[in-house]
């Protein structure tokens, strides 16, 4: 472990960090209210409570900075291009809330959430080519998608899309 620790690069580990929970913090501003707008809405079974969102994407953004500190670090030719695929998939991430809880778009939400999975599922598979961990590290994040498509959905057909 403590080998480990000394090969670890702080200033890229805390650069990833920050702009993967940058990322989500402004997202989270631009979508107003989002527990008093859970609250309100439909929520078909199986939804989570309103104070497991903010637990659950706090660990899918830390989880997906240190994927991409893994990528950035890792000095591989194909770096650069998979980091641009995290990027666009952080944005998409970024996104959807606002669509979501802002402007009660559900369909457009859900078609953004299909776009936003496909894009997370390309960034896993060229994160687990350079480095299979940080790939792994992208799995958890793509099952909660699966499930956030199902609950935006059931909220879109409830609300007549």
């Amino acid at each position: 472990m403590e080998n480990v620790m000394k090969n670890i690069q702080w200033k890229p580990l805390i650069r990833n960090l920050i702009f993967s929970l940058a990322t989500g913090s402004v997202s989270t501003m631009l979508s107003g209210n989002l527990m008093e707008k859970y609250e309100s809405i439909y929520k078909p079974p199986l939804s989570p409570p309103a104070w497991g969102f903010p637990v659950v994407w706090f660990i899918w953004y830390i989880m997906m900075g240190i994927a991409a500190y893994l990528i950035y670090v890792s000095e591989n030719a194909n770096a650069k291009a998979a980091l641009k695929l995290y990027a666009a998939q952080l944005a998409l991430s970024a996104i959807w809330p606002i669509l979501f809880f802002r402007f009660e778009l559900y369909l457009l939400a859900f078609t953004w959430l299909l776009l936003l999975w496909y894009l997370v599922f390309l960034t896993h598979i060229e994160f687990r080519k350079i480095h299979p961990y940080a790939g792994k590290l992208l799995l958890p994040y793509l099952i909660w998608l699966f499930f956030a498509g199902y609950l935006n959905l059931a909220t879109a057909v409830y609300y007549k899309m």
